[in-house]
């Protein structure tokens, strides 16, 4: 961390400044995201891409066929309401893909924590309204999916994905 006075002139920085720079870095200030990258390979990227990538396909799912789409769900509701699904599952999608494409780790951890009361959410109305089991398991296993993703994430997602 040197500071660029000109083209031939540096000032060093002192030991303090260059410790506290590494532990910002470490820490994940923003302004450096040495150590709070995400690898394109690694198994965080990959469970994070595949659920955004989900949440992307049933946005579209939710404008293409929104009767079929509510069945799937678990909840009976008109066109008009599944297509707000629809725009917040596209909005989670794009904002996964931007987390992803500035390889945010943490943001993308915080996220997909943060996500699980949505799932957990549509298994609670879908039990209620009640809908087969089987929909209801689907939504619990999405929110464990959420919580997965967001522990390997937050502990680094350095873990290589195999393919």
């Amino acid at each position: 961390a040197m500071l660029c006075l000109g083209r031939h002139h540096r000032r060093r920085r002192g030991r303090r400044a260059r410790e506290r720079d590494l532990q910002n870095d470490i820490e994940g200030d923003g302004m450096n995201m040495r150590y709070n990258d995400l690898p394109i390979r690694s198994l965080g990227f990959c469970l994070a891409a595949l659920g955004g990538l989900l949440m992307a396909v049933n946005g579209v799912r939710a404008f293409v066929d929104p009767a079929a789409f509510a069945i799937y769900l678990g909840l009976p509701g008109d066109a008009a309401l599944v297509q707000v699904y629809g725009l917040r599952a596209l909005f989670i999608a794009l904002l996964v893909a931007a987390l992803l494409v500035t390889r945010q780790r943490r943001a993308l951890a915080l996220l997909s924590a943060c996500a699980v009361v949505m799932p957990v959410g549509d298994a609670l109305l879908t039990s209620a309204a009640g809908a087969p089991a089987g929909t209801v398991l689907r939504h619990a296993a999405i929110a464990l999916y959420l919580l997965v993703t967001a522990l390997v994430l937050w502990r680094g997602g350095q873990t290589r994905a195999t393919a």
